[in-house]
């Protein structure tokens, strides 16, 4: 009897020993969790040191399962007198985390209106999106007849490290085809946390103004300016805005895009 409660009595011990402890063991051991850790932080801080983000995001998410954009009022052909003023973006247009009326397009809408300028406002913007994923899309969005495209992309491109002469590229395109369709451009510029060194970082920033002075388009130069980095502006994850931030956001954005609607000729 006293022997098969000995032979019972490790593999009681070892029922009751914690894996946790030796999984936190093994990945301290391969460093995994020091990189994670370092990789937060990187994003906790990389605001200050842009001078002032998925979006940007921590990492990128995955694209939306929804099909086409949601408009902030219709997606019909434009036979308004209205302007049509499409945003085409990623999870900080599309306002992930939050209502749909509380991402900035919305809140821009409604400041115009306020400022005797309506407009109708179509929310691009799709979690996870690319430079890419946006040229893609842009034929269907040209379809609308926007008499203004916002765009708010590269966020993407910049945390997954894509290669910077493609995103350029890419919004190059944007630009070049939405004019070419009669429509006008703002850009809204984006930064990245360091994670690829202060080169990279640095170029990818440069891609905004460079377009910009290039294709002669109005630029916001940060559009998480007063955002970026404050933790009271930003929802758990650090990097998208809460309703409070999105209306500084739409603060960022506004005054570049009322300029650009009162240069749009009257409609008929």
């Amino acid at each position: 009897m006293d022997e098969r409660q000995d032979a019972k009595t490790p593999r009681k011990q070892e029922r009751q020993t914690p894996i946790r402890f030796s999984l936190r063991r093994s990945l301290l051991r391969l460093g995994v969790l020091a990189s994670w850790r370092s990789f937060l932080v990187a994003l906790m801080f990389f605001v200050p040191l842009l001078g002032g983000c998925d979006n940007t995001e921590q990492s990128a998410p995955p694209p939306a399962s929804a099909p086409e954009p949601t408009p902030a009022t219709t997606t019909a052909p434009n036979t308004s007198k209205k302007p049509r003023v499409v945003f085409l973006g990623d999870s900080l247009t599309a306002g992930y985390g939050v209502e749909r009326d509380q991402a900035y397009p919305t809140i821009v809408a409604e400041m115009l209106k306020n400022d005797g300028l309506d407009i109708d406002a179509v929310n691009a913007g799709v979690s996870g999106d690319t430079t890419a994923g946006g040229l893609r899309r842009l034929d269907w969005l040209l379809k609308q007849k926007p008499d203004i495209l916002v765009v708010g992309l590269g966020g993407n491109d910049g945390l997954r490290g894509v290669n910077l002469s493609e995103s350029e590229e890419n919004l190059r395109q944007i630009i070049t085809k939405s004019r070419a369709a009669g429509a006008q451009v703002l850009l809204l510029g984006m930064m990245i946390p360091p994670n690829y060194g202060p080169d990279y970082t640095r170029q990818f920033q440069a891609i905004y103004p460079t377009l910009a002075k290039e294709l002669n388009v109005p630029l916001v130069p940060f559009l998480l300016k007063d955002v970026g980095g404050e933790a009271k502006y930003n929802q758990r994850d650090g990097i998208h805005p809460t309703p409070d931030g999105h209306k500084i956001v739409a603060k960022n954005v506004e005054p570049q895009l009322r300029d650009l609607i009162r240069s749009l000729p009257p409609k008929q």
